[in-house]
């Protein structure tokens, strides 16, 4: 059964320091944090990280992994489709990492990440709550991505709600 989680909106603005540490914002930090300090810090797309609450992030990865280890145990991939296999563990490898939300929801942004979001130490960053999860984005990518999808949000919002 998913785990109950809350809807997560908001968008705010703060810094890097120098060692590449971000205070995220109470009214969205606290919704993943209400059980445990403990988060999954994602790469989601170029300029975006994601910040998960831990569990349900395991719960949602370990689903969907589960689904494509049964399907190669039962052979149900082709040669073709085991390299995408391949490509998607490389993913893996590298997409996520465990971090804790200190206090005052200061976050620590690790290499391998830092170079991801493509944010230097004193720059700002866009804090968007993104429904069950908390994205980190470079601002010159968020300000991409919402000119590309604004257009889109009466119809998503019709399709999502009816």
């Amino acid at each position: 059964m998913p785990l109950a989680q809350p809807f997560i909106t908001g968008e705010f603005t703060r810094m890097l320091d120098e060692r590449y540490r971000l205070s995220i914002p109470a009214e969205v930090g606290d919704m993943l944090t209400a059980e445990s300090t403990e988060c999954m810090l994602t790469k989601e797309r170029v300029g975006c990280l994601g910040l998960w609450n831990a569990d349900v992030w395991r719960e949602k990865l370990n689903t969907d992994v589960n689904l494509v280890k049964t399907k190669i145990q039962a052979g149900k991939f082709s040669d073709d489709e085991l390299g995408r296999v391949q490509m998607l563990a490389r993913l893996l490898s590298t997409r996520d990492r465990q971090v804790n939300l200190a206090g005052r929801g200061r976050l620590s942004i690790p290499e391998g990440f830092r170079e991801f979001l493509g944010v230097e130490p004193g720059g700002e960053v866009m804090i968007v709550g993104a429904g069950v999860s908390v994205e980190i984005w470079n601002p010159p990518a968020w300000l991409k991505y919402v000119e590309g999808q604004i257009p889109k949000f009466r119809k998503l919002l019709d399709h999502l709600s009816g």
